[in-house]
């Protein structure tokens, strides 16, 4: 969570900013974690893991995020068809995913935890080190939560907080390292705009949680935004 002085900031550099940005996103949600972004003229995939397929039929990928190493979010197979189908995309991910790149011979370019990079004119922050605990030890790995061109915040598999301002959330709803209080919780510390579910594909009817958190998250001035598998919104 953040410090007053920090919270301070924050709301100040969201008075400077106001309205004006004027980014936009286009978002197809591939499946789960996986999603297509289309910002600036630049094409960029996260988590293509192991609940979704149609990831190894995208074309004109500029670049790939992973956040962490967990299958469902990173499917050695799928980031080789990924690969095949746009050889020019640049990875960007944490150490940890690095190594396991490294075995594969894939090339990569590491950001995490108070890095940020530039690269094909969007800017990359990189927040939070580690998975959210799932059974003690059990399941925990490094994990990167991404801010994609001062814009849309991909945690990843925990609940890291950026210390500046988040226009569009991609927030976990269901997972076994999290209950939905949690999810809600975790929108109200990073106060985006909008917000549309992720890691949701554990749930046998993923639209279940939508009700719930549209009501909730109204109350504090967040715009929840059903998403399902194959959609494409722009934000």
């Amino acid at each position: 969570m953040l410090t007053t002085n920090q919270q301070k900031q924050r709301e100040e550099m969201e008075a400077l900013l106001g309205n004006s940005k004027k980014n936009r996103m286009k978002i197809k949600k591939i499946g789960h974690c996986c999603l297509v972004i289309e910002t600036k003229g630049i094409r960029i995939m996260t988590d293509p893991g192991t609940f979704s397929t149609a990831q190894d039929q995208e074309k004109n990928i500029d670049l790939i995020v992973i956040s962490h190493e967990h299958a469902d979010h990173f499917h050695v197979e799928s980031v080789k068809n990924v690969l095949a189908n746009n050889p020019e995309a640049k990875i960007i991910t944490n150490t940890a995913v690095g190594k396991l790149l490294d075995e594969q011979g894939i090339a990569y370019e590491i950001l995490e935890e108070g890095n940020n990079a530039t690269i094909k004119e969007i800017l990359f922050e990189a927040f939070g080190n580690t998975h959210a605990p799932i059974y003690k030890e059990w399941g925990v790995v490094q994990n990167t939560g991404y801010l994609i061109d001062d814009y849309l915040f991909i945690p990843g598999d925990a609940f890291p907080v950026p210390s500046k301002p988040v226009e569009v959330l991609a927030l976990p709803v269901s997972a076994p390292w999290m209950k939905l209080s949690e999810a809600i919780e975790y929108a109200i510390a990073v106060k985006p705009k909008k917000s549309f579910p992720v890691h949701d594909a554990i749930l046998s009817v993923p639209q279940m949680m939508g009700g719930a958190l549209v009501s909730v998250l109204q109350q504090d001035g967040i715009e929840f935004i059903p998403f399902n598998a194959g959609d494409e919104k722009e934000f």
